[in-house]
């Protein structure tokens, strides 16, 4: 019987057939035994078989070789580092109880393909002596202890990491970066054998100062013999003994200039060199040079140089009590300090050099720097006039000296306005000498008086005149106070009224006048009179030569139209009527009687 047919006959048997006699059907069609491991499944044909889908065969195999599939899902170990392929292709089952389908040429296995490649001396060792019986390749250990335990004379003082110093080439081949130590290697330390500083292979117990190596050489003839201690990084470095590098401007608070670096190291540290603390101040070594005796302290670094005595031009004048500015800069210093050496000077006072220069007669005392700087006896401009009894504001600021002040004394110079302005006083004296009571510095047209402190304080539209409205000359004095004299050709009443427009009218506006019926007139307002306009009463109009028409004082004047009495009771209607209400009278009227026609 073909394949073809063998295959087709399965398939009907398959599909007749239930789940259970398939199984059997399977077991009978299978195609050989399964080796040792897989036999506990052979029956079992699902647990490694998917029925028309060998795809999913790969699948199954991860769920029990789980190490497997999760070193294909990361991509390493050595099933992790080959191209992707069926697991059959390489561990193929069904060829019986003995048969190997774990196929492993030792002779031929590439170990870089796993996560541990051979190198150096590695690559000799026998597999057995890392992949021992009865565990897994992939449970070989990958830790250098883990083999060289015996191995490290180290004593594991340095750790279980042998491949922190050591390779595979040889154990004699390290490759430690003592940089990462606590102790980095420098100049010839870099030369210097392992077993020059390290007498054990406890490699950590080595010393790290300087004396524990080289003792001999500081006790040496040449050496200091312990007179510096055993710091010997304080000056030497690992380059050489010689130069050292011991920097007196870093390592001391004494930095060595000029002559000072020539002179010899003894001539200033004195025997037992070194032991104790070396003096920094200048006289310490040269009192002897001091010419000054003293007197100018101990600090001669403060003018002198290390170059040489003689060159003091580095002197900060300004650290003194009196600080050179101006042309003080340039003055020799004998000009000041008369005595050789002797620089202190008593009196710093400017009129103890300038006496001979004042030109203002002590009028203003010794302190000359109160008006004049170092830069010229010219130059005043420093002068604080607020200080005086006159401060300087507005145009006075930029007037200059002498114009106010006539000669050199300056203190008696008056401070009246008027004593430099009287030819600008166009008031003619009137208004006194105070200027200031209206004028200010800043300019003559820009006054500042108060009205308020005339006879005539400004109040409404007034505020906003301007003076010359008013007063036609700069005498002010002479300006009339009356309305009348401003404002007569306003007079609408034509004089009738008199010249008090303030019995009426206010500053506000000519039309908000204030007049009072009751005092002017003969004929007080009252009742229904009160809100009548003007005109209601003064009807006709008014006569040559005056504002306003004149209405009689009798009621019938007005309200003649209005007698309903056609004149029976006469031109007396106040005698009964009230001004409140035409149909109201006066209690004293009697009795009457109310129609629809009126009272009678």
């Amino acid at each position: 019987m073909t394949r073809t047919w063998r295959c087709f006959l399965i398939l009907c048997l398959s599909l007749l057939t239930s789940a259970a006699q398939a199984q059997s059907l399977e077991s009978v069609l299978r195609p050989g035994d399964v080796i040792a491991g897989h036999a506990k499944w052979e029956d079992d044909c699902a647990a490694c078989h998917v029925r028309f889908d060998r795809q999913a065969q790969d699948r199954l195999c991860m769920d029990c070789h789980k190490d497997v599939g999760a070193d294909m899902r990361a991509r390493k170990g050595f099933h992790g580092r080959l191209d992707p392929q069926a697991c059959r292709s390489c561990h193929t089952d069904h060829r019986g109880r003995t048969a190997r389908i774990v196929v492993l040429d030792t002779a031929t296995f590439d170990h870089a393909k796993t996560d541990y490649a051979l190198r150096g001396l590695h690559r000799d060792v026998k597999c057995a002596a890392c992949h021992t019986p009865g565990r897994k390749w992939r449970e070989a250990p990958q830790t250098c202890q883990a083999c060289h335990t015996q191995d490290d004379v180290h004593k594991g003082s340095l750790g279980p990491t042998c491949a922190d110093c050591h390779t595979e080439t040889g154990w004699r081949d390290t490759t430690l970066d003592h940089d990462k130590t606590r102790f980095p290697l420098r100049g010839k330390h870099v030369d210097a054998k392992c077993d020059s500083c390290h007498k054990t292979a406890v490699f950590t117990d080595a010393p790290e100062t300087c004396v524990a190596c080289h003792r001999a050489d500081d006790q040496s003839p040449k050496g200091h013999q312990g007179r510096f201690g055993e710091k010997c990084e304080t000056c030497h470095d690992a380059q050489a003994w010689k130069p050292s590098r011991f920097r007196h401007e870093r390592d001391t608070r004494f930095e060595l200039r000029g002559a000072h670096r020539q002179a010899p190291c003894a001539s200033c540290h004195k025997t037992p060199l070194y032991t104790t603390k070396t003096p920094t101040a200048c006289v310490d070594c040269h009192r002897a040079d001091d010419k000054h005796e003293g007197s100018l302290g101990r600090e001669c670094g403060a003018c002198h140089q290390e170059q040489r005595w003689t060159d003091v031009a580095r002197f900060d004048h300004d650290r003194t009590r009196y600080p050179l500015r101006g042309l003080h800069r340039d003055a020799r210093c004998s000009g000041c300090h008369t005595k050789p050496g002797q620089y202190q000077v008593a009196d710093q006072r400017c009129v103890a050099c300038h006496r001979a220069d004042d030109h203002h007669e002590p009028t203003l005392g010794e302190r000359c720097d109160s008006c004049h700087v170092e830069v010229g006896w010219k130059k005043v401009d420093r002068f604080d006039h607020a200080t005086a009894r006159f401060a300087l504001r507005g145009a006075h600021r930029d007037v200059a000296c002498s114009d106010c002040h006539r000669d050199t004394r300056y203190r008696k110079t008056p401070s009246q306005c008027i004593a430099c302005h009287r030819a600008d006083d166009q008031h003619e004296g009137q208004l006194g000498e105070r200027c200031e009571s209206c004028h200010t510095e800043t300019r003559w047209t820009g006054v500042r008086y108060d009205h308020a402190q005339a006879r005539f304080a400004l109040t409404g539209r007034h505020v906003g005149v301007a003076c010359s409205d008013c007063h036609r000359t700069p005498r002010y004095r002479d300006a009339p106070r009356d309305c009348l004299s401003c404002h007569r050709a306003d007079d609408t009443h034509r004089g009738t009224l008199g010249a008090a427009c303030e019995s009426c009218h206010n500053t506000r506006d000519w039309r908000l006048w204030r007049f009072d019926h009751d005092r002017r007139t003969r004929f007080a307002l009252d009742g229904a009179h009160q809100p009548l306009a003007c005109t209601a009463c003064h009807r006709a109009p008014a006569p040559v030569g005056q504002a306003i028409a004149p209405v009689g004082g009798d009621c019938v004047a007005c309200h003649r139209t209005d007698d309903r009495h056609d004149g029976a009771f006469g031109a007396r209607c106040d005698q009964c009527h009230v001004t409140s209400d035409w149909q109201r009278l006066h209690r004293r009227a009697g009795t009457v009687q109310r129609t629809g026609e009126g009272t009678r």
